[in-house]
């Protein structure tokens, strides 16, 4: 076998993302089995060279995992010849001109979403990297989860017949950093730093609902602010100014409707933390991070309202386990593997930085939707 190295440059890899799911359960996983297998004899390496402004956090993050290439210089590293990759993970705010940064340097690009603060800076990007000729990718990981990949095999196989509704839950408890520490960034709760529920999760939801079920043609959005006071890193309070709940409608290309809900203000009473159910004529199923459950028209019970005698039918127990019938990968992992296949073989890649930019766009109109309180059209956006 020979072995070909592609050098990455990853910044933001201090943080709870970068580090975990992308420096360590796939680039460090990539290694880790070594490498990824091309065909014909040839090997793919990645090595990453980590960047980030905070050099004791950068240091102490490549010693425990025997790493020796970092830097705080941003620019340094994008003007070395041998770095081939550039991959942001950044807090949002610092993405988009690190992109383009790293574009003018004619580094490939790789980047977990938003790609930038509104539609105009994403698109911006989007025509950029094309027209500089860099490959250009940005994380949809959910597609990965082995819960939706046996739902897009359900959709595929035309178990729905036709699809009528989607309905997603997402979110859990955040702690609010007083008597408990906060399990996520105090900045995710600051507008002005580029948090909020809605700026973090439509983005998912419109990759999930574009891949699987056809394009949002509409979006209808309500937010809130339901923990108005919250404390930080270091213990201080703050004022909460970004939304933490957003309540969505999205009408679909096709006439099904998806509705759902995102907040970190709300306790688990799911067996997953997102879930959806998907209802058609034939069938529903609803679907988490790694499981899938179904129930066919063929066994569908008949339920009858009646309030004033028990509930005697076990309404979970008549659904069926959609079984693996494969093997899931992390999905990190599996969609770094398609992207650095697309950056060393040319192999089709279609979550670029124009389909970054959709989820831009419905993440801006559905803050826009809340805050004019009506329902607004989600144009096709093209470069």
């Amino acid at each position: 076998m020979t072995r070909r190295t592609v050098r990455i440059a990853m910044n933001g890899v201090t943080g709870r993302m970068g580090h975990r799911q992308h420096l360590v359960r796939s680039i460090l996983a990539l290694r880790a089995q070594g490498g990824l297998d091309l065909g014909n004899g040839e090997t793919l390496w990645p090595e990453p060279v980590l960047v980030g402004r905070r050099e004791p956090a950068l240091r102490a993050l490549a010693e425990r995992h025997g790493l020796t290439e970092w830097s705080t210089d941003l620019d340094a590293v994008l003007a070395d010849d041998t770095v081939d990759v550039y991959f942001d993970a950044q807090v949002t705010s610092a993405r988009a001109e690190a992109i383009t940064r790293a574009v003018h340097a004619g580094k490939h690009v790789y980047t977990e979403k938003p790609t930038a603060a509104d539609l105009a800076g994403a698109l911006e990007l989007a025509r950029l990297a094309t027209a500089k000729g860099v490959k250009h990718g940005v994380v949809q990981d959910k597609l990965f989860l082995p819960g939706l990949l046996k739902l897009k095999r359900l959709v595929d196989g035309g178990f729905f017949g036709e699809i009528l509704s989607v309905r997603g839950e997402f979110g859990y408890w955040v702690f609010e950093g007083d008597w408990q520490d906060a399990q996520r960034p105090s900045w995710n709760y600051r507008a002005q730093d580029g948090g909020g529920i809605v700026v973090d999760m439509f983005p998912h939801w419109e990759y999930v609902l574009h891949e699987l079920f056809g394009r949002v043609t509409s979006v209808t959005a309500h937010v809130a602010t339901h923990v108005p006071r919250r404390w930080d890193e270091q213990g201080k309070p703050y004022e909460a100014t970004a939304d933490d709940a957003a309540y969505g409608i999205f009408e679909l290309e096709g006439g099904a409707v998806a509705q759902i809900n995102s907040s970190w203000a709300v306790r688990v009473h799911r067996d997953e933390l997102v879930e959806f159910q998907v209802d058609g004529t034939h069938g529903s199923a609803v679907a988490g991070l790694r499981d899938c459950r179904v129930q066919h028209r063929s066994a569908t019970p008949k339920p009858v309202w009646d309030p004033d005698v028990p509930t005697t039918e076990p309404f979970r127990d008549q659904w069926q386990e959609v079984p693996d019938n494969a093997v899931f990968d992390n999905g990190f992992k599996a969609q770094w593997e398609l992207f650095l296949r697309h950056v060393v073989l040319d192999e089709p890649y279609h979550w670029d930085l124009l389909a970054g930019a959709r989820g831009v766009q419905l993440a801006e109109l559905g803050l826009r939707s809340a805050a004019e309180g009506r329902r607004l059209d989600v144009p096709e956006v093209g470069l």
